[in-house]
Order: structure tokens, then C-alpha cells, then sequence
């Protein structure tokens, strides 16, 4: 190059190390990152399970930490009432079991509270069976409802709008069971526990779009699937580019994906408005400016 640029480039360098990254800076940076590499690579498991553990409250941060364990060959098994812990656990080399402390509206007292109950008295056979072992001042109503939306009782009963739909009849003849047990009759007998429901109400179960939508209430994200995979097939046809592999183009490029979030904006010129397009592998930003909000045909179509 030039003597001229090469000298603005070294004066560019030379600023920027006056607090840059100074040697001890480095290296304290490069030693981290050649162990957690090395954890990364011979630890995968152990090393994800740790992550997603550490940012549980963060829900980005753990969707992130999903799809990378995922891309890196990992399996991610579901939250499951009888067999996850509050944090992430590493099942065995290449498998982590999901922590239920990860999932919205639980909380540590809560999930530790189910946990040692399970210890003590087995798994839990029924949503019914749930609610008359746990403490339900702690393990309550919202607590349930959050882990039947994300399919920790689906080891139970896969039909989770029938679980949604049985929670308050669940937790009503949880309530009477422990008023009758500590009740005896004068010969010492307990009461007749025969006219109590304990079968949850049988309703139709959730189209997956539904059982997704509940999922992202649940963890904010989708989990077991996405909704753009219903389309996926049929756009591949006409839509060639996944939004993961989009490059930077002066030409028009055909995209999809599914209204993820929008978000109106005021400017000197009038209204517009920056839509997040999910497809499922990445998610981009579009700006629809006020030449076509707020009557794009598609745009209203998208948001009913």
C-alpha cells in the first residue's frame, strides 16, 4: 500500500493501544479463550450444559447456547417433570437434559421444592398425583401451567391443552384430599375419597402451531420446532435463500419467514415501522418505510 495509507493505518493502531489491549489483557483473553475451547471441544456436554446453566435468566442468551449445542451435534432432550434438575444437566457426552429453571414463571424455590418431593416419594405418576405431593403455596398454579406449556408433563399425558384445561379441577381435589385426610370418623376410618375427579378433562389437543405459540410463551423462544417449518417445503420452491445465508447485494433478494416482533417508529417523515423475519435459522431486521406502512396488503395480512 501507500506510504500515506500505511502511515494513517499505523497511527489508527497505535491510539487504539494506548488502552486496547494491552499484553496482560491478551493474554488473560487468550489463556480463557484456549481453555474454554478446549473444554468446548473434549467436554461438549458438560461445557454447553454449563453455559446455558450460567445465563438461565437470560433468555436470548439461552436460545443462542440451544441452537449452538445443536449445530455442534448436541441433543437438548426436553424439560420433563420426572427427570430435570433446575439447571441444565449433561445426560452424557453429546446429550443435556433441558432445566426447568430456564422456563418462565417457575423460580429456583419452586422447581427445588418439586425436586424434593421426587426424591423422596418417586416420580410423579399424573398431573393429580403432581399436585397432591407438592406444595402447592410454592409449586403453584402459574408454576404448573408454565411447565405443562413447554411439555415438562409430557411424559405423562401428551395432551397438554387437557393438562391446561385439568390444573384448577387438579389442584381442587388435591385441596379436598388433604382436608379429608386429616379428618377421621369416629372409629378411626378416613373419608370416602371415591367422589373425587382424578382424570383430567379430555379436550381436543393443540394444533403444533398452537403448542408452539404456547412454547414461546413458556421460554420466549420456540423449542421443539418452529412455525416456518410448516411452509419451509412449499416456499423452497420460489424462495432460494435462508436468512442465515443472506449476503449483503445490490441485486433484490426473494426472503421469508415468520413476523417475529414489529416495532413502529415516528420519524420527521411520518410512520415506519422495522419488522424482526424469523425462518427458523436466523432472524433479520426490514424496514418497511412510510411509502408502504400502513397499508401494505401482506404487512396487514401478517399481523391478524
Amino acid at each position: 500500500m501507500s506510504e500515506d495509507k500505511a502511515t494513517e493505518l499505523f497511527g489508527l493502531m497505535e491510539k487504539f493501544a494506548g488502552y486496547g489491549f494491552n499484553k496482560s489483557h491478551a493474554a488473560a483473553y487468550a489463556l480463557i479463550a484456549f481453555q474454554t475451547a478446549y473444554l468446548k471441544a473434549h467436554y461438549p456436554a458438560e461445557f454447553m450444559a454449563a453455559c446455558l446453566s450460567a445465563d438461565m435468566d437470560d433468555t436470548d442468551k439461552v436460545q443462542i447456547f440451544v441452537e449452538d449445542s445443536i449445530a455442534n451435534g448436541l441433543t437438548i432432550l426436553p424439560p420433563d417433570i420426572n427427570l430435570s434438575d433446575y439447571r441444565f444437566v449433561p445426560v452424557d457426552g453429546k446429550t443435556i437434559r433441558f432445566g426447568v429453571g430456564a422456563v418462565k414463571g417457575t423460580g429456583e424455590s419452586a422447581v427445588n421444592s418439586i425436586i424434593t418431593i421426587r426424591g423422596q416419594t418417586g416420580p410423579f405418576s399424573d398431573l393429580f398425583d403432581f399436585c397432591n405431593r407438592v406444595d402447592r403455596r410454592i409449586a403453584n398454579r402459574r408454576v404448573m401451567e408454565s411447565l405443562i406449556r413447554v411439555g415438562a408433563f409430557d411424559t405423562i399425558n401428551t395432551n397438554r391443552a387437557s393438562l391446561i384445561a385439568s390444573v384448577g379441577v387438579a389442584i381442587e381435589s388435591a385441596e379436598q384430599m388433604s382436608r379429608a385426610a386429616s379428618q377421621t370418623n369416629l372409629f378411626g376410618e378416613t373419608g370416602d375419597h371415591s367422589h373425587l375427579q382424578t382424570q383430567p378433562i379430555q379436550t381436543e389437543a393443540w394444533s403444533e402451531r398452537e403448542k408452539l405459540h404456547q412454547e414461546k410463551i413458556g421460554l420466549d423462544y420456540y423449542f421443539s420446532g418452529h412455525p416456518f417449518d410448516t411452509y419451509a417445503a412449499e416456499l423452497k420452491r420460489f424462495v432460494r435463500t435462508r436468512l442465515d445465508r443472506l449476503n449483503p447485494s445490490r441485486e433484490p433478494q426473494l426472503i421469508a419467514g415468520i413476523i417475529h416482533s414489529v416495532r413502529v417508529q415516528m420519524t420527521r417523515r411520518g410512520r415506519m415501522c422495522v419488522i424482526n423475519l424469523d425462518d427458523g435459522k436466523a432472524r433479520v431486521e426490514l424496514v418497511v418505510f412510510r411509502e408502504l406502512f400502513p397499508n401494505p396488503p401482506i404487512f396487514n395480512r401478517s399481523m391478524q
